[in-house]
């Protein structure tokens, strides 16, 4: 189909500010509608609506216009049809900027909408509730996203809210005189975010209903069971089995995967006892990346057995620290990277206490995982409407084997679990470290496991001080750890995840004031480095492991 013929740009005129004087509602979600209405109302503004939307705000008080006055069309089809009629859309569609369409809408007897009001039916609730598949259907929306779509596409003329959070902001500006282009292109936004999210959802929820990708891979692997094989019924020597089976239901449909253009869903293992089965206390549900940061979370704060809390952003840590309690784990952990925590997942390995809560609650976050709250922590977090609060399993452990996809089959090991103890590290030069100094060295030897290779982490007091991770080589992440640290790089301990293939990344570390460094060692250049250790009187131990994340 051939696009729209294009406008000459010298027939628009100009509509930074638009006033508001009459406005199309029509919600599922009907949070703060009434005294939204009421304020509208108060301001001027001409109410069109539908159904139970409409009979919402008339008890409230408000005149409201039904939207069948307006287009001559009853409701009908068990309400399927409401709102798709021309005289609903010209009116939220036209381009007063341009003449010809003011002139088109007078002739046919339109008035114009510069408020829509829409957000949509409650599908993913009513997948999650387990209803049946009739249920299912009746509520995927057709006439909200349509009516979403279309304001937004005109939001040179026209203000689409979708979230109640907004509605204050949208009242302030109706009061002093008009909607301006930069909060309806804002407004905007938000829409095709919500109706790309809403599609995704509807999307996934057919893929898992037509096609199991579970019944694939069972097939691919013959359909072999893994407890068993684990469990030592092996076809051979190598304790690995021929076959693997995996034993998962839907548990819900996604907003979306990474993107939101990508479909998802999350399946539940049968007997496991892991993020997937975790609780959700409060907040908005659960995204795609939110389970793979909080995942990775769990797996830095669960490397520690004293309190310890990891904050993850993209995968990566950007702080893990430990302590006498969560909340000074977490405090620590903060001032690693402030700046990047911001919007970031926090897992705990202990109950998040009101301390906790309290250095927590001021701080932009999307998720925080725990084995539990207290409530008076779950008395501050719940006052953030979207963070979502995730409790663990009772009996909350890892995984006995991780699974990777590759494309035609599946990357199996066993999970990185093993830290070789100080007591079984070599020393490759210089004096051997004090308690304090040694008590780091453990923790970032912990720590920087769950960092991206290659991986670098500067640690002190039980704290990460920064930290380079995912570089494609080792000197860039030295860098930026020492970057990340700043002053208070000099006088910490380092951890490198493997070896130093030259000296040169070491280099950098000592030049910044790095005293003690521990590192697997096994390079054919391990004299060069150490060397190097030598020259500048630092402590380095070989651990003889390394930890590779990819």
């Amino acid at each position: 189909m051939s696009a729209p013929r294009s406008q000459d740009p010298s027939l628009y005129r100009d509509r930074d500010v638009v006033p508001v004087k009459r406005a199309l509602i029509s919600v599922s979600d009907k949070t703060g509608l009434a005294d939204f209405a009421v304020e509208l109302a108060k301001a001027g503004v001409e109410l069109v609506s539908t159904g139970s939307t409409a009979a919402t705000m008339r008890e409230a008080g408000v005149d409201v216009r039904d939207v069948a006055e307006l287009t001559g069309f009853p409701e009908s089809l068990d309400g399927r049809v409401k709102t798709l009629h021309p005289a609903v859309h010209a009116g939220i569609l036209a381009d007063l900027r341009l003449e010809d369409h003011e002139r088109q809408l007078g002739e046919l007897g339109i008035e114009p909408f510069e408020l829509v009001v829409v957000n949509l039916y409650p599908f993913t609730e009513t997948v999650m509730s387990g209803a049946a598949d009739a249920d299912v259907i009746e509520n995927i929306d057709i006439g909200g996203p349509t009516l979403v779509r279309a304001a937004a596409k005109n939001h040179a003329n026209v203000a689409i809210v979708v979230d109640p959070e907004d509605y204050a902001e949208v009242l302030d500006a109706v009061r002093q005189g008009g909607t301006p282009l930069g909060l309806r292109r804002q407004l905007a936004s938000i829409a095709f975010d919500h109706t790309a999210s809403y599609d995704a959802a509807v999307a996934s929820w057919f893929a898992a209903n037509v096609y199991d990708p579970w019944e694939e891979l069972d097939e691919v692997f013959e359909d072999a069971d893994l407890e068993a094989d684990v469990e030592g019924e092996e076809s051979d020597d190598t304790g690995w089995g021929d076959g693997i089976g995996l034993d998962a239901e839907l548990g819900q449909v996604l907003r979306y995967g990474e993107n939101s253009h990508q479909s998802a869903a999350l399946y539940v293992g049968d007997g496991a006892a892991g993020i997937a089965q975790a609780v959700q206390l409060h907040g908005k549900e659960m995204s795609y990346n939110n389970y793979v940061d909080a995942d990775a979370a769990l797996r830095a704060a669960y490397d520690h057995t004293q309190p310890a809390v990891a904050i993850i952003k993209h995968a990566n840590p950007c702080g893990i620290a430990i302590g006498d309690t969560i909340a000074a784990a977490h405090r620590l952990a903060h001032e690693c990277d402030p700046v990047s925590a911001f919007g970031g997942v926090i897992a705990a390995n202990r109950t998040i206490t009101r301390e906790a809560a309290e250095s927590i609650k001021d701080i932009f976050t999307e998720v925080i995982v725990a084995p539990g709250f207290e409530p008076g922590a779950l008395e501050l977090l719940t006052q953030k409407k979207n963070l979502r609060l995730l409790q663990l399993p009772d009996d909350y452990e890892r995984d006995e084997l991780e699974l990777r996809q590759i494309s035609g089959g599946l990357l199996v090991q066993e999970p990185d679990d093993h830290f070789a103890p100080a007591s079984e590290w070599t020393l490759a030069t210089g004096r051997p470290a004090d308690d304090a100094t040694l008590a780091d060295l453990e923790f970032a030897w912990r720590a920087v496991r769950a960092v991206k290779s290659n991986a670098i982490l500067l640690a002190s007091g039980g704290a990460s001080v920064g930290v380079g991770m995912g570089q494609v080589n080792r000197v860039d992440s030295c860098h930026l750890a020492v970057q990340r640290a700043g002053a208070r790089a000099a006088g910490s301990v380092a951890a490198s995840d493997a070896f130093f293939p030259f000296a040169d990344g070491l280099q950098v570390l000592i030049d910044a004031g790095v005293k003690a460094v521990v590192q697997p060692g096994g390079s054919v250049r391990d004299a060069e480095v150490i060397e190097a250790a030598e020259k500048a009187g630092v402590t380095m131990y070989f651990t003889g492991e390394r930890h590779f994340f990819h």
